[in-house]
């Protein structure tokens, strides 16, 4: 019998949330790659649909919501009609197990979970939604199922999770023509193939609608059919009228089903901590984990029982005194850990002026120490409150004086047993050195997350706030401002200010707390703690030093450039038979294809041809001018405006050197990354890239140095896939290509031409990158059928290859990543994939990866004890720059061959390989003639 609660027991106006079970499951299984727990058991769907129902939970303003769930596939539509849902495959069977976790997981979290056997999932949100209208109660119906769409109406809509939109009338007719009153009379005419209903054949959604809307009702329709003008239809509709009642009955959902459960045992309540964090912990969901600990209050280095009553809100501290900054620096000493972060005037370390610093010592309590903050009135009239003595900010008087501040936090910040945690902690160490604070020792939030999760996502604090705690941290344009209105941060109110550092510096003890425990967990202690950890002061130094760049040779450069740029930009117009703008894709393509009948242009979603480089230059390789000179004026272009011109205007006036800035946690590989300026992207093949490598010199009485690992990645490919071939050649110190060339092309090595060496050059680097045959073959400008020849060939010589390339990607589709040879994880979240080209891809960086990523651990295992190699032989060299397997250095004149053998033997020492690893050693008066 129906349950009916009486009106006055629930309030009017109050909302229900009554959510499709089977829609969340189905989009959360296809939207995740396969996923195991512990014991085996798949568990993406259950992973998926966790995170959905946590999120709507903590979005809706509802007071009730339960998850409905099917049964059983056999109801009481199989005995209107027995074909009914008869075509429908069978769950994929890595499904099958998540059902009955999912329906643990819905419990786990509290909320209830409704069922009954014989009926739909529709049925009972049909009966739960009138009854709840009944009571008084606004419905949300969660699914974007079109069978639902017949229950909206005044008090009940849809919300699509797929789309993150409501659906209301007016979205219904949208979709089917008519109002929610008709859409049952449309589906019994067109029937759903996916159900097996069968409909009217011949008789669409917008051919039911209309008949409808011209005829009032199926029932009316059916008998007048015989007034229909179109014969087929007329015929499909008298032949079929008892199918079309019948589909009727199949897509009529009931609203009578005799009910279990109370509606008001549906009100939303917080879960229980000792059900939902043992059942998190079993299914190993780490991210759902720490959200729970966070909302309830939870240490997540404690027992799930243990709740820190102290950390039930946000407790931050506005610190104005000195006797209040005393007082939290004894904590600190106490504890032995602080997470603490700089506000600053610029994201240029080296030009940025410290503004404030936050600290924290335990979840949910952190202080901000405003030290240079003006008033929005004195700023804008030019003050700017310098001191004339030091030229330091003076402190207005609700501040401690900027010095005394410096003094009081510098024996914390140097003291070798307090652990100083931050965010990209590089960036606080350096502003902190601007005031003769040297920050150790030290951990990196970013750093951990990095190591664990590398290419899995990013990480940026607030995107792990957000994925670990599900918390948005205030935005810096939210307490500056955006475009004409924003302010420096050293002019926002002191109360917005402490919001804000405190939150970082917060979050940043959270992540800490929760991410380091996982570092020795997961095996990843080698990794971090003596590459990644280790490498940030060596890092903070070489940025610090910077490069001197020769200014006015840049200027001439660019000038040289402009004029060759339009020189050429003059032949473009003279082929072209018209002037136009060159940088314009839209009217390039117009030029290539429609003007000049060019065949081959393809257009764009946008409307527009495509003439990106790979287009381009398959029309120059066809023998076609323009495009070659327009991709000649594209890459002029592109050097003076990202390198000729940038590089001047980014020497530092103080130091006249730039400063690059290295990023640890971007490439999934372990690379660096520069940035501010980006050295790494210089073209070293074209004349004019190296020319703009010679603008970088040495100071007065100094060279540089370039220390170069030599084929680094094909020395650890022969040393990973075990090939006997490849490390007796590298052993014996032989041309690799040219030994390659002679056992693909079957060529004396006494009889080897320099085109086929470059051949087997490509082939060499190219399988590195799993290189296809069409990628191949377009850049030997030879046929696919010859491409593909040759890595056959490639494979027959060298059989260990291929191995190790099958073995790499079955070990990434079973576990999302690949390891390096010194244990770094490389994710690949794309590599099972369902599209083709995204899995292919990820195949392709699966397999580099382990290469590219114990390439990028020896550069950096040699990046770190290279200073005191130098420094114990007594030599003065700096370390500069890091380009991929290159090290520059800036070497006095008298010690550069005492410098050289050092670092050539100091990173041949990085690492121990089944083959030898070869440095390449040059000197010079600028970084072109020295590499």
């Amino acid at each position: 019998m129906t349950m009916m609660v009486e009106a006055n027991r629930l309030a009017e106006g109050k909302t229900i949330y009554l959510v499709d079970g089977s829609a969340y499951i189905f989009r959360a299984f296809h939207a995740l790659p396969p996923m195991s727990r512990a014991d085996g058991t798949p568990v993406n769907a259950v992973y998926g649909f966790t995170n959905m129902l946590t999120k709507l939970v903590e979005d809706t303003n509802a007071e009730f919501l339960a998850v409905i769930f099917d049964t059983a596939r056999k109801t009481f539509r199989s005995e209107i009609y027995p074909e009914y849902k008869a075509n429908r495959p069978p769950p994929p069977e890595e499904l099958i197990p998540q059902f009955d976790l999912i329906r643990e997981a819905t419990r786990a979290h509290n909320i209830p979970c409704v069922e009954k056997g014989g009926f739909e999932a529709d049925d009972l949100i049909a009966t739960y939604a009138r009854v709840a209208v009944e009571n008084g109660l606004e419905v949300t119906i969660v699914s974007s199922d079109k069978d639902l769409m017949q229950l909206v109406g005044p008090k009940v809509r849809m919300m699509d999770p797929m789309k993150n939109r409501f659906i209301g009338p007016t979205e219904v007719y949208e979709k089917f023509g008519v109002g929610p009153e008709k859409v049952i009379e449309v589906q019994a005419l067109a029937g759903d193939p996916t159900d097996n209903v069968p409909g009217v054949p011949g008789i669409g959604v917008k051919t039911a609608a209309q008949l409808l809307n011209e005829y009032g009702d199926l029932e009316t329709l059916l008998e007048r059919a015989n007034e229909i003008k179109q014969p087929k239809r007329r015929e499909s509709l008298i032949d079929n009228s008892g199918l079309a009642r019948i589909s009727r009955d199949l897509v009529s959902l009931r609203d009578d089903v005799p009910l279990d459960q109370d509606i008001l045992d549906f009100r939303i309540s917080s879960p229980d901590p000792e059900v939902l964090i043992p059942f998190l912990e079993e299914q190993g969901f780490k991210t759902a984990l720490a959200r729970a600990y966070s909302q309830f209050g939870l240490n997540a280095e404690v027992s799930t029982t243990q709740i820190d009553a102290e950390s039930d809100g946000p407790n931050f501290e506005l610190v104005e005194r000195e006797e209040v900054l005393v007082v939290w620096l004894e904590k600190i000493a106490d504890g032995g850990v602080v997470a603490f972060d700089t506000e600053t005037t610029s994201l240029d370390s080296i030009q940025a002026e410290l503004v404030g610093l936050s600290l924290s010592i335990k979840t949910g309590h952190a202080c901000y120490i405003p030290l240079a903050h003006v008033s929005p009135a004195n700023a804008n009239k030019g003050e700017l409150l310098l001191s004339d003595v030091d030229r330091l900010p003076v402190s207005p008087p609700n501040q401690i004086p900027f010095d005394r501040a410096i003094e009081l936090l510098k024996p914390m910040l140097e003291d070798p047993g307090i652990l100083k945690v931050g965010h990209n902690i590089k960036y606080d160490m350096q502003i902190m050195a601007h005031y003769g604070v040297s920050v150790a020792p030290v951990d990196d939030t970013m750093l951990l997350s990095y190591v664990l999760e590398g290419g899995a996502h990013g990480h940026g604090l607030d995107e792990l706030a957000k994925l670990h705690f599900g918390h948005d941290n205030i935005k810096y344009s939210d307490v500056t401002g955006t475009g004409r209105n924003k302010i420096p941060f050293s002019e926002v109110s002191l109360d917005k200010a402490l919001d804000y550092a405190a939150e970082d510096a917060d979050m940043t003890g959270r992540l800490y707390r929760l991410l380091k425990p996982r570092i020795a967990t997961e095996k990843m202690s080698s990794v971090y703690e003596t590459l990644e950890r280790a490498l940030i002061p060596v890092l903070s130094q070489m940025e610090w030093t910077g490069i001197i760049v020769d200014a006015p040779f840049l200027k001439n450069l660019s000038v040289d450039l402009e004029r060759r740029t339009v020189d050429i930009a003059d032949e473009v117009y003279l082929l072209a038979g018209r002037e136009f703008n060159i940088g314009s894709p839209k009217q390039l393509g117009e030029v290539l294809f429609d003007e000049m009948g060019i065949e081959g242009g393809k257009k764009t979603k946008t409307g527009a041809y495509g003439t990106g480089a790979e287009i381009l230059e398959g029309l120059a390789n066809q023998g076609h001018e323009l495009p070659r000179r327009v991709l000649d004026w594209r890459q002029l272009s592109k050097l003076r405006s990202t390198y000729t011109e940038a590089l001047v205007r980014q020497i530092n006036p103080k130091t006249n050197r730039v400063h690059t800035s290295y990023a640890q946690a971007i490439a999934s590989t372990g690379r660096l990354s520069s940035t501010d300026p980006n050295l790494q992207n210089i073209p070293i093949r074209t004349e004019e890239g190296r020319k703009i490598r010679q603008a970088f010199v040495p100071q007065r009485g100094h060279v540089l140095l370039s220390a170069d690992y030599s084929q680094i990645e094909l020395r650890l490919l022969a040393h990973v896939a075990r090939i006997d071939a490849l490390k007796g050649a590298f052993r014996k110190n032989l041309d690799i290509h040219s030994m390659t060339a002679s056992e693909v092309f079957g060529l004396p090595l006494d009889a080897m031409q320099p085109s086929e060496r470059n051949r087997a050059k490509a082939i060499n680097f190219g399988i590195i990158y799993g290189i296809s045959p069409f990628g191949l073959a377009r850049q030997l400008a030879i046929t696919q059928t010859e491409a593909k020849k040759y890595i056959e060939s490639y494979f027959q010589k060298f059989p260990g290859i291929q191995e190790y390339m099958e073995q790499t990607k079955i070990f990434a589709r079973a576990n999302g990543f690949v390891r390096t040879i010194f244990g770094r994880k490389c994710h690949t979240p794309g590599i099972n994939d369902k599209n083709p080209a995204r899995r292919n891809f990820s195949e392709r960086a699966a397999i580099n990866a382990p290469l590219q990523g114990a390439a990028a651990d020896i550069i950096k295992r040699a990046m770190i004890i290279l200073p005191d190699a130098l420094k114990n032989a007594g030599l003065h060299a700096k370390m500069l720059l890091q380009v991929h397997d290159e090290l520059i250095f800036e070497v006095p004149d008298e010690e550069i061959e005492d410098t050289a053998r050092t670092v050539r033997a100091t990173m041949e020492s990085a690492a121990e390989l089944d083959v030898p690893l070869v440095v390449e050693v040059g000197i010079g008066k600028n970084w072109d003639e020295a590499h």
